[in-house]
């Protein structure tokens, strides 16, 4: 179920990538990479959202704070469902992101309440392995929609997919935040919370280096259309070449679910991340001699070895940020969330502008941000070193 609830976000976004130039040519767009603001705007939602419900989930509780949430994305989707023109579009898609907040957000502090340390860790991860089952399923969904229906119908679908997740949480989910732990909501309180987080150097330190990975892997999401469909001319298979390296981020969140308990959250996050910047520069050079046009097969053995760290760092860093902060877990997740949705927005947005027939930008933006990620963690991992032979829990 809490699988299903998070998935809503990646299948909002992945579900729409075969129709971005249907979309485009619909609503009157000129610049083909103008599309890719389909999939960002959700994400600027998302990151904003994020931050509102976590607070509100402390004040009124978990399952009232989702339900809200539902209740915007309906509206998003209706509004995408009619748009006659880009902007208003891109409103519907803001509000979707928006709406999309409350579960993303929410469901880890649900999840927070019930578990901490490895034990969140390897929850997240067999939720991830679901979840990630969507990016390999929903592109398909979208293209075989698109088969029979217009790009509209897949927002039709979206809304129905919501509704049903939407009656199984508010029936099957107890409530996790009983009425004597929850907090009045107050400015003075999230200010009071924010800087708390914002304060401490784990978690920090993680949250931004989610933020960076992230970055790289928007900018993948926004450009991977244009990448497969007309730089390597692969029409309707794009979405077989998806679902592919979506196999190998679920593997990874397979992988890391098992591997989590008895090796530690931050060996794996940094094995991972050593692989990926590694993989990342070797393979710029490589490109660069290529003029950014390297063979399909090689490019794809370079994705699927990377997004297999990505899905090893994805779970642990978010659980790594979120250790310190269980006394404030709904809080504490807004502001993770949040804070790192907002870092990668951009950069996923930039690399993503960047895209120039080549896939150059997408491969110097996976190695900069993973250098940059990597250099973050050799910070946070300072703040541990002075109390690690201490009492506190292995990570």
């Amino acid at each position: 179920m809490m699988a299903l609830m998070m998935s809503l976000v990646a299948m909002s976004i992945d579900t729409m990538l075969p129709a971005l130039s249907n979309i485009g040519a619909d609503l009157g767009v000129q610049r083909d990479n103008a599309n890719q603001l389909v999939v960002t705007t959700i994400f600027l939602g998302l990151a904003v959202g994020q931050l509102f419900y976590g607070p509100l989930s402390d004040s009124i509780g978990r399952k009232p704070a989702i339900a809200m949430g539902y209740g915007v994305f309906v509206a998003g989707s209706l509004l995408s469902i009619f748009a006659v023109s880009f902007p208003m579009m891109l409103a519907g898609r803001l509000l979707q992101g928006l709406g999309m907040a409350a579960p993303r957000a929410v469901s880890m502090a649900l999840i927070r309440d019930r578990f901490e340390g490895r034990a969140m860790a390897q929850v997240m991860s067999f939720i991830s392995v679901v979840f990630i089952l969507v990016p390999i399923l929903a592109p398909s969904f979208g293209q075989a929609i698109l088969l029979v229906a217009d790009w509209r119908a897949i927002f039709v679908a979206l809304l129905a997919l919501a509704m049903v997740s939407l009656i199984w949480f508010l029936l099957r989910q107890p409530e996790t935040l009983p009425a004597a732990r929850r907090a009045p909501l107050s400015a003075t309180r999230v200010a009071r919370g924010l800087r708390e987080v914002l304060g401490n150097r784990v978690a920090l330190g993680y949250t931004l280096m989610a933020g960076l990975v992230a970055g790289a892997f928007q900018g993948y999401l926004t450009s991977a259309q244009q990448i497969f469909q007309f730089q390597y001319g692969l029409g309707a298979l794009f979405p077989v070449i998806f679902a592919v390296n979506a196999v190998a981020i679920g593997l990874a969140s397979f992988t890391n679910g098992r591997l989590v308990m008895r090796y530690g959250m931050r060996s794996l996050a940094r094995l991972a991340l050593i692989t990926l910047c590694a993989l990342s520069v070797a393979f710029t050079g490589l490109v660069w001699l290529m003029n950014g046009q390297p063979p399909l097969w090689l490019f794809m053995a370079f994705l699927m070895p990377t997004f297999f760290c990505v899905g090893i760092m994805f779970g642990n860093m978010n659980a790594l940020a979120m250790q310190p902060l269980g006394h404030i877990a709904g809080l504490g997740a807004a502001v993770v969330g949040s804070l790192s949705t907002l870092l990668a927005t951009p950069l996923g947005a930039t690399i993503g502008q960047a895209y120039n027939g080549t896939v150059t930008p997408l491969v110097l933006g996976f190695a900069v941000l993973g250098l940059a990620a990597l250099a973050l963690m050799r910070w946070a991992e300072g703040a541990r070193k002075p109390s690690s032979q201490g009492s506190q829990p292995a990570a």
